[in-house]
């Protein structure tokens, strides 16, 4: 069946920049699923409903629904300083500038609280230049070496959280805690708080607490080998030559076995209905198949923006002019698909999701082509989502 978002993904998998793609589409009770192609350039398994993804930084927003079920059970309190769960972190000192030596500190004008760490305002995060993402700065190499793994999600931290977090709390932070918008490193601090906030580890309250009651039944930090095995191969264009290569560090049996370090930022796989519950339970104002799953102040809390414009300004391409809630990003000005108030966010693998709450409209296009973000293929397919579905 033809329609404007399938033939402008079949368009892309014709040219030879996705070997394959799905895409949902949904309002109100009428979903419309695009599978095109297949898992892996010359290969013959065709893209399913129910093939499963790594969905890396999509992750995040189910963190942070996660986070606020356990504030409102009164696990933990989002203006209460992280160091009070996490002692690791007490005393941490500010750089005087990002470029700084490690011993070139400042103190921090307050404590990290924990909603800094869903606004990732806490003080830490990747460093963005004219020239690239996390320069060689003492701070960046310093992190490399210490095994913590703050930027692609793979090769993995051999690190358990409790050493994790260990090693984190000996580094200084980057700027001050509330000051500026710093991607990434909030969530994976996020994931070991909440892990002893509810003294379990986090598999398990996401399970217990978002997956069970949504029905997510394909989505969790590992697959069982058979599933596994189905994830798509990975790929992404390398700079160098500017040839899209497959990237083999994220392979099917990393995937079969639990992480030593279940990452809060990039380390769910799912599949594009369950996501759609979790998206739905969004839009729904935290309403699942009639049953309430999250308050509707806390999802109002996380989908709306939390950054001054100049804070929204210093995200730079990363944010690309949108604000930040818990978690994801929220549209604050009109751009080239939307009104503002779209909230979502992407996986630089090659996912991505948002949802619309003036147009009742979800979009989830799921690949694990990581260029889906950079080569255009995101804002043409988001523009087509509404298209395809009318923007009323």
């Amino acid at each position: 069946m033809s329609s404007p978002l399938r033939d402008a993904i079949a368009a892309r998998v014709g040219r030879g920049e996705f070997p394959g793609v799905v895409a949902l589409l949904a309002r109100d009770d009428d979903v419309t699923v695009h599978t095109v192609g297949v898992t892996r350039f010359g290969g013959d398994v065709p893209m399913r409903r129910d093939t499963p993804f790594r969905m890396t930084s999509m992750t995040k927003p189910v963190l942070a629904a996660a986070a606020l079920l356990l504030a409102e059970d009164d696990r933990l309190d989002l203006e209460e300083p992280v160091a009070k769960l996490l002692p690791e972190l007490a005393g941490q000192r500010v750089l005087r500038a990002p470029d700084a030596e490690l011993g070139d500190t400042v103190a921090a004008v307050r404590p990290i609280i924990v909603e800094d760490l869903l606004t990732f305002t806490m003080g830490y995060g990747h460093i963005v230049t004219p020239e690239g993402i996390d320069p060689p700065y003492p701070i960046v190499r310093a992190a490399e070496e210490l095994g913590l793994v703050l930027g692609r999600p793979e090769p993995r931290t051999p690190h358990g959280p409790d050493e994790w977090i260990r090693r984190f709390g000996s580094l200084p932070l980057i700027r001050q805690p509330g000051e500026t918008w710093l991607y990434n490193a909030g969530t994976l601090l996020l994931g070991v708080l909440l892990a002893r906030a509810d003294a379990r580890p986090l598999p398990e309250i996401l399970y217990d607490r978002v997956f069970a009651p949504l029905g997510m039944s394909q989505t969790g930090f590992w697959l069982p080998a058979d599933r596994a095995a189905e994830l798509p191969a990975m790929y992404m264009t390398d700079p160098a030559t500017g040839k899209m290569t497959e990237q083999t560090d994220s392979g099917p049996e990393l995937w079969s076995r639990p992480p030593v370090f279940p990452s809060g930022s990039a380390g769910l796989v799912s599949i594009a209905d369950d996501y759609l519950a979790f998206a739905r339970m969004l839009l729904n104002g935290g309403v699942h198949g009639g049953t309430r799953v999250l308050s509707a102040q806390s999802v109002a809390a996380m989908t709306r923006n939390h950054l001054s414009p100049a804070q929204i300004a210093d995200g730079g391409f990363l944010l690309g002019g949108s604000g930040w809630g818990y978690g994801l990003a929220v549209t604050v000005a009109d751009d080239e698909v939307s009104p503002p108030g779209r909230y979502g966010w992407s996986g630089g693998y090659g996912t991505t999701w948002f949802n619309d709450p003036g147009a009742g409209l979800i979009a989830i296009v799921l690949s694990q082509v990581g260029d889906l973000l950079w080569g255009g293929a995101l804002q043409e397919f988001n523009r087509l989502a509404y298209e395809e579905y009318g923007r009323s």
